[in-house]
């Protein structure tokens, strides 16, 4: 079983930066592929970013691309989501989740576990 911690939510002007933190812990993390959703108000849960357990292979959604960076760090067991120039569009609430295979998938389905969220909110 794996446990998912985010962090580094907050409230920021458009235009402006923020940087997501997923802290795994658990006997399970080892090998797994990380994702990143967020669900706004009144709205389906949406695909963000996936990395592989490598680091190597990454997907962005369409909406993301060019403004939002995943990365891990597998020693320290943490998942990063770097948000650059931020639109009122990307307020959610961003959650963390991970994937029993090494490979990523954009696939909300295909995770298995999945942290309680952090809320991100940009102001207009």
């Amino acid at each position: 079983q794996v446990q998912l911690v985010e962090s580094g939510g907050g409230l920021v002007q458009t235009g402006g930066s923020l940087r997501l933190s997923c802290a795994a812990s658990g006997r399970t993390f080892a090998n797994y592929a990380m994702g990143w959703f967020r669900q706004a108000p009144g709205k389906e849960r949406e695909f963000v970013a996936t990395i592989s357990w490598s680091g190597v292979i990454t997907y962005y959604a369409d909406s993301v691309k060019g403004r939002f960076t995943i990365s891990r760090d597998n020693a320290k067991n943490t998942v990063y989501l770097q948000m650059n120039s931020l639109k009122p569009e990307d307020t959610a609430v961003y959650y963390c989740a991970s994937r029993r295979r090494s490979n990523s998938s954009k696939d909300l389905k295909e995770y298995d576990y999945w942290g309680q969220g952090t809320q991100v909110t940009v102001s207009s």
